[in-house]
């Protein structure tokens, strides 16, 4: 009777180690020393090498890493935040891509927007001209009243000269704004100019092979 309860109690205790090492695993790894250690947790005196986590079938389930000092963690946090940077900054320009060429599926829809914002530029540059051929034409009337002063100016009427400062001042205003409109135009090709440079290469990847033939 005592016999063969020792002997259930033996073979409870032999399922109970193999149900452990099932659910904990086996680490083994060899320490500084060259000894070979194996323990059902991870053994302290290998942190500073890897450790392998064994299957109950003895075959390598992972390779546990060392653990890092403050120092190399901070290098690996701070390689990790570039890694992910970098993916976030290539998801964006495949976004971008994808825009650009949703909205320019040709160069000929590209060269017709270019076109078209040039075209309102020049607008607005042809409405400016435009006014200082106006302002041009007063200076030119408060010149003539002026030359009645001529050799005393001081005894110009005051709205006189009124007319003519507002008119130096009118003349200026639309002189510099037409240099910002230039200004503007040369932006808008650069702009297109940059697009047509990364429209070219990916019209190539997306075009058919008969296009291409073409």
């Amino acid at each position: 009777m005592f016999l063969a309860f020792r002997g259930l109690f033996t073979t409870l205790a032999l399922i109970s180690s193999a149900s452990l090492w099932a659910q904990a695993g086996i680490y083994s790894c060899t320490d500084a020393k060259g000894r070979k250690l194996t323990s059902d947790r991870p053994i302290a005196e290998c942190t500073d090498r890897d450790q392998k986590e064994l299957n109950t079938s003895g075959t390598v389930k992972r390779i546990v890493k060392p653990v890092m000092t403050a120092d190399e963690q901070r290098v690996a946090d701070a390689k990790s935040k570039l890694e992910i940077e970098e993916q976030a900054r290539a998801l964006e320009e495949k976004r971008k891509d994808r825009a650009l060429l949703l909205r320019y599926p040709t160069r000929v829809v590209h060269d017709k927007e270019r076109q078209e914002a040039l075209q309102q530029i020049d607008e607005v540059i042809k409405a400016a001209n435009k006014r200082i051929g106006e302002l041009n034409a007063q200076r030119k009337k408060v010149d003539e009243e002026l030359e009645f002063y001529k050799k005393d100016p001081s005894k110009a009427p005051p709205s006189l000269r009124r007319q003519f400062e507002d008119n130096n001042h009118s003349l200026g205003v639309q002189k510099r704004f037409i240099g910002d409109q230039d200004s503007e135009k040369k932006r808008v090709n650069d702009r297109f100019d940059e697009e047509l440079v990364k429209l070219k290469t990916l019209w190539l990847l997306t075009a058919t092979p008969s296009s291409t033939a073409k």
